[in-house]
């Protein structure tokens, strides 16, 4: 074989090589851009995911938070007393929730009760708006409500927890005469002409109504 056919062979192996290693570049570089492109297609996608996942994360935890508070209050007891804390402070002839202004239910300031301050400390200071609303059937089998606290229209993020209290029919008004913040026991019992809540039971079960307090809570 001559030194010419041998340079020839070896011009011709090179140059099938450099091919090849051309042809693997193009398509490392095909795999790469198209793995780029997937993850930005990932990466738009999921954004939008975990902004959702996020908001229902907050808002299962004011939802927890505010079955929290009920619970508690009404293993101490100051949701009921909340609850009774009304009558005609004023002597206008109109009962209302004690110490509300305007309304007969508390708007600019929380309840003057432990349930208000149990409000106040738990959301007030995070900066979480709240309502707590008083749901009770009638006589009649009709459902009505009445607001205990109100700040405001919830936004499309709010949460809500609920939780029923029974009032019997020995159950009396309360109020604060000497202003220190704590609902006391009067002697006056409870019925259709002195309570936002009527006897719903009329029978001999003891049960004067029950009520379903729902708190609905949204952040500023």
């Amino acid at each position: 074989m001559s030194p010419g056919t041998s340079r020839g062979r070896g011009t011709d192996r090179g140059r099938g090589d450099r091919g090849q290693a051309h042809t693997l570049e193009a398509v490392l570089s095909a795999m790469i851009l198209l793995t780029s492109v997937i993850f930005a297609l990932q990466v738009t996608a999921v954004t939008p995911l975990s902004a959702s996942t996020s908001s229902q994360h907050i808002e299962n935890q004011q939802q927890a938070t505010a079955e929290g508070v009920l619970a508690t209050t009404v293993d101490s007891g100051s949701l009921e007393r909340t609850l009774l804390f009304w009558g005609d402070d004023d002597g206008d002839g109109d009962d209302e929730f004690r110490g509300a202004t305007d309304e007969a239910y508390y708007t600019g300031d929380y309840p003057p009760t432990e349930f208000g301050r149990t409000l106040r400390s738990t959301f007030g200071d995070r900066g979480v708006a709240a309502n707590v609303y008083v749901r009770h059937h009638t006589d009649a089998g009709d459902e009505r409500t009445q607001r205990l606290f109100y700040q405001g229209e919830p936004s499309d993020n709010a949460a809500t927890a609920t939780q029923l209290v029974t009032l019997y029919d020995d159950a009396v008004l309360y109020d604060d005469e000497d202003d220190d913040g704590v609902a006391e026991p009067t002697e006056t019992e409870i019925d259709g002409s002195n309570f936002y809540a009527e006897n719903a039971d009329g029978g001999d079960s003891g049960v004067y109504n029950v009520l379903r307090v729902e708190v609905v809570v949204w952040r500023m």
